[in-house]
């Protein structure tokens, strides 16, 4: 009878945590760095804190990541950014497309990372982006098994919190070197109650991966627009802080 009672204690006690949890702000964005660009750590996330912002950075050991540690980040200052308070996400060992691989293979590329971050004393990654964007079923499910979240993958478009799966939500903006403030506000417009602006970038700036390109400057516009505009910055992982809007 004891354990009968303490179970609908703990079950009473889980509603109530959900319950007290506080609206989605009105206007919120989620910055997402894909990567693991150098200057991530060092412009990227010195900006952003000063700003107050929150952001999640896709980590991945593909391209030359082992070889270039000019262009790269080390794993030391990937745990510098989660110690910053920074989410670490990701986005698989080599950034091989999950569109044909088998699950062993899949799973095996983001269990790679999670133990990379194990051993650096980062939390296991409960987000995750697709590379190249390419999404399957196979890679759903091996996600959903594994614990995950949330999932980045393309589009041009909101993520409607409590409507849109998580494990393929869009993103709003995709930061490219043609890419304008215009466009940037566009997106921002996008954000509105229940609705939330996920942005991607990857270096800023990107040297080896010039089609990518954030000159600094113009991430440093994008930036403050988003602080003139009082927008909630937050990380994927921000989002269970906050009630899931009825629907």
């Amino acid at each position: 009878m004891k354990a009968i009672w303490l179970a609908i204690y703990t079950m009473m006690l889980c509603l109530a945590v959900a319950v007290e949890r506080p609206p989605l702000p009105e206007r919120v964005v989620v910055l997402t760095f894909d990567d693991s660009v150098a200057s991530h750590a060092t412009f990227v996330g010195p900006l952003l804190k000063k700003l107050g912002f929150g952001a999640t950075f896709f980590i991945t050991e593909g391209f030359e990541f082992k070889t270039d540690k000019v262009h790269y980040m080390t794993w030391e200052q990937i745990k510098g950014l989660n110690d910053a308070g920074f989410e670490i996400g990701n986005h698989t060992r080599n950034h091989t497309g999950a569109g044909g691989q088998p699950s062993d293979q899949f799973s095996a590329d983001v269990e790679y990372i999670e133990k990379k971050c194990e051993e650096f004393g980062i939390p296991r990654p409960i987000s995750f982006c697709y590379p190249g964007y390419q999404t399957s079923q196979v890679a759903l499910k091996v996600l959903a098994d594994r614990g995950y979240k949330y999932a980045r993958a393309g589009g041009a478009r909101a993520f409607v919190l409590g409507q849109d799966n998580p494990l393929t939500l869009p993103q709003a903006f995709d930061g490219k070197p043609g890419s304008t403030l215009e466009q940037f506000k566009a997106a921002v417009a996008k954000a509105k109650q229940g609705e939330i602006a996920v942005m991607t970038f990857h270096g800023v700036p990107d040297i080896k991966h010039p089609w990518v390109n954030t000159t600094p400057e113009m991430f440093e516009s994008y930036m403050n627009y988003l602080k003139e505009q009082g927008c909630a910055v937050l990380s994927l992982r921000d989002l269970e802080k906050y009630a899931v809007p009825a629907k």
